[in-house]
């Protein structure tokens, strides 16, 4: 597996840097680096007030989703696995400390809510760098970018997503995916998330770039 750049015209179709705010993403980062763990595994905090409060998360907040109430958490540890691809109907911004890879397909690689492995494509974000990752874009929980340093990474979404169930009528095959509010979920066999009766969808190997790192 070969690893692009942010930068690369092929993260394009996936999504964009976003420019402006120096002073906003360094407070957020400074967030980051002071007051979230970065465990041996990976934790997600859906909304986290140490870095909702801050000045720089709420100057850039109107931009992110026009306007939308937006919740700011973080993913943060040491991963090197793809194990599920996610999806919303939304974007999400990321923004870490150290360098980070995305291991990202596409809504369009998905058929009858399969996708193969090797349609996944990685792409390193360099710390500071802020990315909007597409709506159309499957993602998953970052990897790290080397072998001794683990991520902090913030996680930008609109209030409400990833967290708590939404109930349906079971009537699109669709929900069947759906793992949290704004949250489809396509796991690997060998996935934690599998075992927990996440719907298994992803063939093929599951991704280990740990061989890649240095």
């Amino acid at each position: 597996m070969k690893i692009y750049e942010v930068t690369d015209p092929e993260f394009k179709a996936y999504g964009r840097v976003v420019s402006g705010y120096a002073t906003e993403k360094m407070s957020i980062m400074d967030a980051l680096e002071q007051k979230t763990p970065c465990p041996e595994g990976t934790e997600y905090v859906a909304e986290d007030t140490a870095i909702q409060s801050i000045l720089g998360a709420q100057v850039i907040a109107p931009s992110l989703f026009g306007g939308l109430p937006v919740q700011f958490g973080w993913c943060n540890g040491h991963n090197t696995k793809l194990n599920c691809l996610e999806y919303h109907r939304s974007s999400e911004f990321n923004l870490g400390t150290n360098d980070f890879i995305l291991l990202l397909a596409l809504a369009s690689d998905v058929e009858n809510w399969h996708v193969d492995a090797s349609r996944v494509k990685a792409f390193r974000v360099p710390a500071g760098v802020m990315v909007e990752v597409f709506a159309t874009a499957l993602h998953y929980a970052p990897c790290q970018a080397s072998l001794d340093k683990g991520f902090r990474v913030l996680v930008a979404l609109p209030k409400g997503t990833n967290v708590g169930n939404t109930p349906t009528d079971g009537q699109s095959p669709e929900d069947a995916l759906l793992w949290a509010s704004n949250k489809w979920l396509i796991a690997h066999p060998d996935s934690n998330e599998a075992k927990d009766g996440a719907w298994v969808g992803i063939d093929g190997e599951n991704i280990d770039i740990r061989g890649l790192l240095s």
